[in-house]
């Protein structure tokens, strides 16, 4: 029972700190432009709901934790709610000192900077934790080329062999050989073409991965698709913050990638939605990865951090990107829209996250179950 009990705290623990290290530097990134763009700020909370305790600094923001820890929000002037809806009322009867510091009467550029900065705060989060691995520990450098093909696997069903070098997979250049399986990582069971060259000449080689459970580092089973080939011998050599810079972007856009794939097959029908994780299965990898080590935290910080700030890109009226939506039209029509319909977007954009919500949360219990 003490067991369960230690357990559990653990999980939740680390599930709160990782999570709120990503939600304040989404927040953070909000705030410090909005700051330098003059924008008064009310509030800058971790969580929702109840506050559990916090203060006042000198400029007059609230700096406080919330009950629920599965967000956060800036409250700017101007705004009537956490999700950055404009106060009518209080802005029709502003100041003109006053609309100086409120969110809604700067210009629409720099709204669109405030706007875009929390995901953005997310990608340099995810960007600066890959820097820092391949610093430490070096590039790994492998060439694409086949060190060994596995018995009774696609590889060798397709006639690949030992020393082949794969160049293309789908008519995309092929660099290294962890290339190869991020290529193939949102595959389901799916042709895929390969250019191979082997003794001077290119080949091209059509097959089909295969599914295989397969464990994800945490201890969780999971199914990935392979084409059963191994690389030779890894090297890792040091390399200068400017190219580590480079690969820690390219590594970022490639999880930004997957996750447009993943969504798409979920919404064409083609993958299950039941691979979405919600707040519980967050919180049993953020224990998982505590109960390894910081270089396990960090890893699934930089993800979980690279997939927040996409998400709140997405065209969806209350996230970031549903604002930028609502930018756009208004520097292509010289005026907003009308204030009856922004609302019914984000009506529709809170029963539409609320909906997810209950899916993952659904997803994370019949899992448990």
């Amino acid at each position: 029972m003490i067991e369960s009990l230690y357990a559990t705290g653990h999980t939740l623990a680390a599930f709160i700190i990782v999570l709120s290290i990503i939600v304040f530097i989404h927040e953070y990134g909000h705030y410090i432009v909005a700051k330098l763009c003059g924008v008064k700020i009310e509030t800058f909370s971790i969580g929702f709901g109840k506050e559990l305790f916090g203060w006042n600094d000198k400029s007059g923001t609230r700096w406080k934790f919330s009950l629920l820890p599965l967000g956060g929000y800036v409250k700017m002037f101007g705004d009537s709610s956490a999700a950055s809806t404009p106060d009518g009322n209080l802005l029709a009867g502003m100041t003109q000192e006053e609309r100086e510091k409120s969110f809604h009467f700067k210009p629409l550029y720099k709204k669109m900077l405030i706007v875009v900065a929390g995901p953005v705060a997310n990608f340099l989060l995810t960007i600066v934790i890959f820097v820092y691995f391949i610093m430490s520990n070096g590039l790994p450098s492998v060439d694409p080329v086949i060190g060994k093909v596995m018995p009774n696997s696609a590889a060798m069903e397709a006639g690949l062999q030992e020393g082949d070098r794969i160049i293309a997979i789908d008519d995309k250049k092929v660099s290294s050989f962890n290339d190869i399986s991020y290529s193939i990582a949102t595959n389901l069971e799916t042709t895929v073409a390969l250019d191979v060259e082997r003794a001077g000449n290119i080949m091209r080689i059509n097959l089909i991965p295969k599914l295989v459970e397969d464990d994800d580092g945490l201890g969780n089973k999971i199914k990935r698709p392979i084409i059963g080939i191994k690389s030779g011998e890894i090297k890792y050599s040091d390399v200068g913050i400017i190219k580590a810079v480079g690969e820690s972007v390219r590594r970022t856009y490639m999880i930004c990638e997957s996750t447009v794939k993943v969504m798409g097959q979920m919404i064409s029908g083609e993958r299950s939605a039941d691979d979405l994780k919600g707040p519980v299965g967050i919180a049993q990898l953020s224990g998982q990865a505590a109960s390894k080590d910081t270089h396990t935290v960090l890893w699934l910080i930089a993800i979980i951090s690279a997939n927040l700030g996409f998400m709140n890109l997405l065209p969806i009226p209350v996230l970031d990107g549903g604002h930028l939506v609502y930018y756009t039209i208004e520097a292509v029509r010289g005026r907003p829209l009308a204030q009856k319909i922004q609302e019914y977007g984000f009506r529709i954009g809170f029963a539409l996250l609320a909906m997810l919500m209950m899916l993952t949360l659904f997803n994370d219990l019949s899992k448990l179950v």
